[in-house]
């Protein structure tokens, strides 16, 4: 269990940021000390993070709180199944983006491809074949 103070430098998040957290109801102590601190857990650290990721990527914090108590009402299987669909929607969309390139992709010479392919980050092209294995193992469920 961690007080504000540790749970922020874990978080690196600020103690204020938290205490308006907590204010919200995006997160909540586990449990009181002793001497009545908000005690937070390890899973508030996992939320945090969530929080923080989905601030990056420009939710408001009421859309954050919806998503949040969105998580609590499903199970995990049914998280695994939405997250799934949701990359398949995103595979299509690539698909129809790199469809979309071929012609041009085809009219480059054969140094330009070659150029061009090598300056794919490793991470991308990991990425790629992961996706993939995705794919191929749900295909066989």
């Amino acid at each position: 269990m961690y007080r504000i103070g540790e749970l922020s430098k874990l978080a690196q998040i600020s103690p204020r940021t938290i205490d308006y957290y907590t204010s919200i109801g995006l997160i909540e102590p586990a449990e009181r000390s002793a001497k009545n601190y908000r005690l937070y857990s390890d899973e508030t650290l996992v939320r945090l993070a969530r929080i923080e990721q989905m601030k990056k990527d420009k939710y408001t914090l009421d859309e954050i709180k919806a998503a949040i108590e969105g998580w609590s009402k499903i199970t995990p299987e049914e998280q695994v199944s939405q997250k799934l669909t949701d990359l398949q929607h995103h595979i299509s969309q690539l698909e129809r983006e790199v469809k979309e390139l071929e012609p041009v992709l085809k009219k480059l010479k054969p140094r330009q491809a070659n150029h061009l392919y090598t300056r794919l980050m490793p991470q991308t092209a990991a990425c790629i074949e992961a996706l993939m294995l995705i794919i191929n193992k749900s295909s066989l469920m």
